[in-house]
């Protein structure tokens, strides 16, 4: 063969390896959620590759083949072709003993970038900007690829498998997709542009709902206002005027005596209709819904949905009252402060000298983003920012008590009745000269 003939059949040996790296690239890195969506949308071969890539193995296997077979070759080619020409155009120069071995050293590189660059790195280049897409494009001649190869990756992988079990390697692969990577894949889209920083949050915090407790989103006890069972008008007229509250309980004497709930649209339509507005009985108390706080916000938000209720009693082990919640509360936590940071909402907000004062009813997770800390300590144990500060003290706090976490020091600056109101934040100086 002359020359033209050699490089057409190396270009062929390069186009050929290229192909196999494209395929093996974009098999390997398609994404199922997009190979899903293309499924969705009609397109069939999309559901073949996503059915080649639940059986890999003999894929891979044929790839190989393949990709070692044009490899060896394009080296036997390239050398025994390229190294004459290489020798004529040497001879020059020089014609000394190691002609030959310069020449051959020339061609095994000239073969071997050439592989480097158009088999390997550019293909999966492309490869990987693409992956769906290629995939799709490719599923037809590789699927023919396959059965060619299917007698000699049948062999090799039953040596491979054996080989793993022999070893113990677990081969099935995990399709579980966790919260994490969810919560980084929005994040990119933030930094991308598609989607918005509050859409972010939202997102984030839709799916808090499993892992965040009632407590972290309900009326604490001591801020709970609700109506005696003997209530006077005049005191009823008083709490509806002086705290702007859609429902509010019914107790008999003291708060952990719940009867129910009343919702001011009834006293409005009784108001409206002309009849006595003030009339605490069976008529006009509602059944409340009572529910353990060691429930997450998603169940009571099944909760909710299952009674057709959207308000809720908390209690304790021992049936004590230890706050109320509502629809709106779980809402407010999925959203954040509408329209707004988060640190606008005043339960965290920024000092011009650099450090945070943290109400201490701000939900841990709400904290832990603001401050941009990675993770607390223990976080099972405590849904706020005063729980987390009264599991590092392990007493009962007081004003000026801090502990160090992180780099920074979390000081309590206000205490109300055992509980902390309000922290001080900033950042610990790595140089204690600057304390």
């Amino acid at each position: 063969m002359n020359l033209f003939q050699h490089l057409s059949l190396l270009a062929l040996l390069v186009l050929a390896a290229g192909f196999l790296s494209l395929t093996e690239i974009s098999l390997a890195g398609a994404r199922k959620i997009k190979l899903k969506l293309l499924a969705e949308a009609g397109d069939e071969r999309a559901l073949k590759v996503m059915q080649l890539q639940a059986q890999s193995a003999e894929f891979f296997a044929a790839s190989q083949i393949g990709l070692n077979t044009v490899a060896i070759l394009g080296g036997i080619l390239g050398e025994g072709a390229l190294r004459p020409y290489f020798t004529a155009w040497l001879s020059f120069f020089y014609s000394g003993p190691g002609i030959d071995t310069i020449a051959f050293a020339l061609s095994f590189l000239f073969v071997t970038i050439l592989f480097i660059l158009f088999s390997d790195l550019m293909p999966k280049r492309l490869a990987m900007i693409a992956p769906e897409r290629i995939a799709v494009a490719m599923i037809g001649p590789v699927q023919i690829f396959i059965r060619l190869c299917r007698p000699f990756s049948w062999a090799l992988n039953l040596v491979a498998n054996l080989l793993f079990r022999l070893f113990g390697v677990e081969t099935t692969r995990e399709d579980r997709i966790t919260f994490d990577e969810i919560s980084a894949i929005v994040e990119a889209g933030a930094q991308a542009g598609v989607l918005q920083k509050q859409e972010q949050h939202f997102i984030e915090n839709v799916f808090e709902l499993e892992s965040r407790g009632v407590s972290s989103a309900m009326t604490m006890r001591d801020n709970v206002v609700f109506f005696n069972l003997d209530e006077t008008e005049d005191g009823i007229r008083k709490k509806i005027a002086n705290y702007p509250l859609s429902k509010f309980p019914v107790c008999d004497g003291v708060i952990d005596r719940v009867i129910g709930y009343v919702d001011t649209r009834d006293i409005l339509v009784r108001l409206l209709n002309k009849q006595s507005v003030f009339q605490l009985n069976e008529s006009s108390i509602r059944t409340a819904l009572i529910v353990p706080d060691a429930l997450t916000l998603s169940e009571l938000l099944d909760r909710f949905r299952a009674t057709k209720e959207t308000f809720a009693v908390v209690i304790n082990e021992y049936a004590l009252v230890v706050g109320v919640i509502t629809l709106s509360d779980i809402m407010l936590t999925v959203m954040g402060n509408w329209g707004g940071a988060l640190d606008e909402d005043k339960q965290v907000m920024q000092r011009d000298d650099g450090s945070w004062l943290v109400d201490g009813s701000t939900p841990a997770s709400d904290m832990k983003r603001m401050l941009d800390l990675k993770a607390l300590p223990e976080e099972e144990n405590y849904e706020t920012a005063a729980g987390f500060m009264m599991y590092m003290l392990r007493k009962v706090p007081k004003p000026t008590d801090s502990v160090e976490y992180e780099g920074m020091r979390f000081e309590v600056v206000d205490v109300d009745h055992y509980r902390i109101d309000q922290l001080l934040v900033k950042r610990v100086p790595s140089d204690p000269s600057q304390l």
